[in-house]
């Protein structure tokens, strides 16, 4: 018996153990790297907000169109034990399932393909490139900033209870808009988020456990 009609869930260090801007930073000299890890960790833990750091981060990676390809194979190997699983579940009680991220939807897309999370259930941020695939812009998007999930999500209007799974400050900015706010820690615990969510997660087995149960 489903215990909600939708599930929204993070992508990096949620449905993969990778962070994608981060894993972009480190084919890049170690001074690009350090800047763009620190950004993320000091965003993610709510120190700064997103506003502040995301198209700082983009702007020093300067991604092209063969590095986008290389992440989503990193994606694809960093799946999180059971989120497939987990996904047809979820998808076999009737439960609505979204992904909300602020990674790229380009490199996102051959994961959530693998997991069985239709396109037009992804929403993430989207680059400009050129002709040669050099990087050129960010594509407008409320995903670059802090409270941007909760804002993509309530223009979703998906069916009630709404779960949302998340490891990040970002994540946690959805609680006002849904009805339970999952912390998950598979990955990574990051104590401010774990102290404010509804409750915590291991595992995409512990997921359905608690979706699924009266």
């Amino acid at each position: 018996m489903r215990r909600y009609a939708s599930v929204v869930l993070d992508a990096d260090s949620t449905l993969a153990g990778i962070e994608g801007i981060d894993w972009l930073s480190a084919r890049r000299d170690p001074e690009v790297r350090r800047k763009v890890e620190a950004f993320t960790t000091r965003a993610m833990n709510g120190e700064l907000t997103l506003d502040e750091v995301y198209a700082r981060r983009l702007t020093l990676i300067q991604p092209t169109a063969l590095d986008v390809r290389a992440l989503a194979h990193a994606y694809v190997n960093a799946v999180a034990p059971g989120a497939a699983d987990a996904v047809a579940a979820l998808h076999a009680a009737g439960v609505e399932v979204h992904v909300i991220s602020g990674g790229l939807r380009a490199a996102l897309l051959p994961m959530t393909r693998l997991l069985g999370v239709a396109d037009d259930r992804v929403h993430a941020v989207e680059l400009q490139l050129d002709a040669d695939g050099r990087f050129e812009d960010i594509l407008p998007t409320p995903l670059m900033t802090q409270d941007g999930k909760a804002i993509v999500l309530e223009h979703l209007a998906l069916p009630r209870p709404i779960l949302a799974v998340g490891d990040g400050s970002t994540d946690l900015a959805m609680a006002p808009a849904v009805d339970a706010f999952a912390a998950y820690i598979g990955f990574v615990r990051r104590d401010a988020v774990v102290a404010s969510a509804s409750l915590v997660l291991d595992s995409f087995a512990a997921l359905i456990a608690h979706a699924l149960s009266a």
